[in-house]
């Protein structure tokens, strides 16, 4: 691996917000675009964008990073789809990036930087919540309590930690009072930190090739719904015309 900064593309779909960002020469650009039923569709433009404002090709990248889950069911997909069909067309490894983890970078970040343990908290549906601890490193997010599934109720720190994500808003009576009354709402899983974490990840050897990168899901899914089915086709459909589009790019 070159000693020179690593360039990194990071999409993320897992909530309501689809946010794609680029890591090149230290630096992170990126893009958003809210509304789950057009998140297959914003990706590539989105990163398309961000390659042309840098002046480089996805070819000229070290590697995709995604927002592997947990998440939404069919965001998770759409993320690992599309960075599958990129990196199957450029000849790129893929790093899947826990969206827990990039939560936890993102509180700390709001934070000013100062914060030792995080507790990250997302929105499940169904009355649950996707929790994890987390701990620094120097920047980097050691779990301490692996990523979860479960009610609001049973979330409980292991010590001191900083509670986030919109789990707290989504169900303020579901958890103990006392890590209720001390949450911050404001950080979720966005692009910025999966690149970031992506990065780190790479340099760590943890890259993946296209084939083997997987979702994380902590909830069985037994059955889509139509609309879910649409969305799976469309997400796979886009793979497939960016992997053409890799491939043409890096011919």
């Amino acid at each position: 691996m070159s000693s020179s900064p690593l360039t990194v593309v990071a999409i993320e779909t897992s909530s309501e917000m689809a946010s794609c960002a680029l890591l090149c020469d230290g630096r992170v650009t990126y893009r958003e675009s809210s509304g789950v039923r057009t998140h297959s569709q914003s990706v590539l433009p989105m990163i398309q964008e961000l390659l042309a404002e840098a002046g480089i090709a996805l070819a000229d990248c070290d590697a995709i990073a995604f927002g592997a889950g947990p998440g939404s069911f069919t965001g998770v997909r759409t993320a690992c789809g599309i960075a599958q069909g990129l990196g199957f067309g450029a000849g790129k490894p893929l790093v899947p990036v826990v969206t827990l983890a990039a939560m936890a970078l993102a509180c700390r970040e709001q934070q000013g930087g100062d914060v030792d343990a995080v507790l990250p908290v997302l929105d499940a549906r169904m009355n649950e919540v996707y929790w994890a601890q987390y701990r620094f490193d120097g920047d980097l997010p050691v779990a301490v309590l692996p990523p979860a599934l479960s009610a609001p109720g049973d979330v409980a720190a292991q010590g001191e930690a900083v509670a986030c994500g919109n789990g707290f808003t989504a169900y303020p009576e579901g958890f103990a009072p006392q890590l209720a009354a001390a949450a911050h709402g404001g950080a979720m899983p966005h692009a910025a930190q999966v690149a970031r974490l992506g990065a780190a990840a790479l340099a760590a050897g943890q890259g993946v090739p296209a084939g083997e990168a997987q979702p994380l899901y902590l909830r069985n899914k037994v059955a889509y719904t139509k609309a879910e089915r649409a969305d799976i086709n469309e997400a796979a459909a886009i793979a497939a015309t960016a992997a053409a589009a890799a491939a043409g790019a890096a011919a």
